[in-house]
């Protein structure tokens, strides 16, 4: 029972930022996930399959202000994405947890760098 409010309190968390930032909820979610004892391979395919539902009720209320998406960056983003992230779940379950710990930790820390300094 403890396991699921922690889960519900992780989706509550990642659903607001996810949508207050772009982050996806993954940023939240897989650290989330492996603190509540989850391997870094089962947090990361649960973030996944977490995101899917979350990115598409907002991407749905975002859908209600017109011209807030661009649907033409949307549908070519979307085609190198779904080709890369097929391959990048092949990757993953290649890859020992500790390698997928360090690439994560590295992609956030370079990307809030950027974020830090670049000007708003």
């Amino acid at each position: 029972m403890k396991l699921l409010a922690s889960a519900a309190l992780v989706g509550i968390a990642a659903g607001l930022l996810g949508a207050l930032c772009g982050v996806g909820g993954g940023i939240v979610m897989v650290p989330a996930f492996t603190a509540l004892g989850l391997g870094h391979k089962n947090a990361i395919a649960t973030s996944l399959a977490v995101i899917v539902v979350t990115a598409l009720v907002a991407t749905l209320n975002n859908a209600r202000s017109l011209d807030l998406i661009d649907w033409r960056i949307v549908a070519i983003t979307a085609v190198g994405a779904a080709l890369a992230s097929w391959y990048g779940s092949d990757l993953m379950h290649h890859l020992k947890s500790p390698t997928l710990t360090k690439i994560f930790g590295i992609t956030l820390i370079v990307f809030g760098i950027k974020m830090l300094w670049q000007p708003s």
